[in-house]
């Protein structure tokens, strides 16, 4: 009876590691990569040229092309990442919650970002922007907001910057998704969406004619990969590959592959920030 006991108890704590292991099993993104040759990596699925899911469930984008090159240099092969969509709002939960290993999702690195998360990078610098209706020729900047409906997501700031420096009487509209954002642009409910010039673009890209991006950056945003908090030898590792794809070309090749044709000038690689 004793050990019918024992052995039932071995057997539900068997099952939880299993079943609940997961992100906590590993002390860092390394060594999961290195034991379990998988990933979970969170990524946007809504923005063209960056992170897009496509009909066949696959997804694409520089993001993406940045998430499995780093992957790769980790030990694990772009089939053995397991690719989960993330919304601004949801990215420093997934990391802490243990959901995902990775966040590569125009993640802005900011202080208060690193109190509950690491960061790699940044891969990119964007500049926050505004894209509007194609024929307005009256959305010059952020100061030409006063009196319009501005839409951004929830969990970014973008658009409380815009409130709070350049035009206090915006009307600000908050979606779950930049798409969203995006169809009630072009259906003339809202007047503007701001975020980063590169995501615009993609958006532009796909809406040509449609939309345009006023292409005046009031910002810097530094992109980077989001990790568990403290873990150092997984942002020195990320760090390291994202100097590797610098480097060999890598990095220029995929930029140019995911948003080249929407006209946007393409950067140079930017510096990494070690700390």
């Amino acid at each position: 009876m004793f050990g019918r006991s024992l052995y039932a108890v071995f057997a539900v704590v068997t099952l939880a590691t299993a079943c609940g292991g997961g992100q906590e099993s590993y002390a860092s993104v390394v060594d999961k990569a290195k034991n379990a040759k998988k990933l979970v990596i969170g990524v946007k699925a809504d923005q063209p040229g960056l992170g897009l899911r496509t009909p066949n469930g696959d997804f694409s984008g520089f993001d993406i092309e940045v998430a499995t090159y780093v992957a790769k240099q980790l030990g694990v092969e772009a089939k053995d990442i397991t690719w989960k969509e993330t919304v601004s709002a949801n990215r420093e939960a997934f990391i802490e919650q243990g959901q995902v290993d990775m966040v590569v999702a125009t993640y802005s690195i900011t202080d208060a970002r690193k109190q509950k998360v690491s960061f790699a990078g940044p891969y990119f610098v964007a500049g926050q922007d505004l894209l509007v209706r194609a024929a307005d020729a009256a959305l010059t900047g952020p100061e030409a907001l006063n009196g319009k409906k501005l839409c951004s997501v929830a969990g970014s700031t973008p658009a409380q910057k815009v409130k709070s420096e350049y035009a206090k009487e915006v009307q600000l509209q908050e979606e779950r998704t930049y798409s969203a954002c995006v169809d009630r642009v072009l259906g003339g409910q809202l007047d503007a969406i701001t975020t980063d010039d590169v995501i615009l673009a993609g958006y532009a890209a796909q809406h040509a004619g449609k939309l345009k991006v006023v292409g005046k950056p009031f910002s810097t945003e530094k992109y980077g990969i989001g990790l568990k908090k403290d873990d150092t030898a997984g942002r020195k590792a990320v760090n390291d590959a994202l100097e590797k794809m610098f480097s060999d070309g890598s990095w220029t090749k995929a930029l140019q592959a995911s948003v080249g044709s929407s006209g946007f000038a393409l950067p140079q690689a930017p510096k990494l920030e070690r700390y």
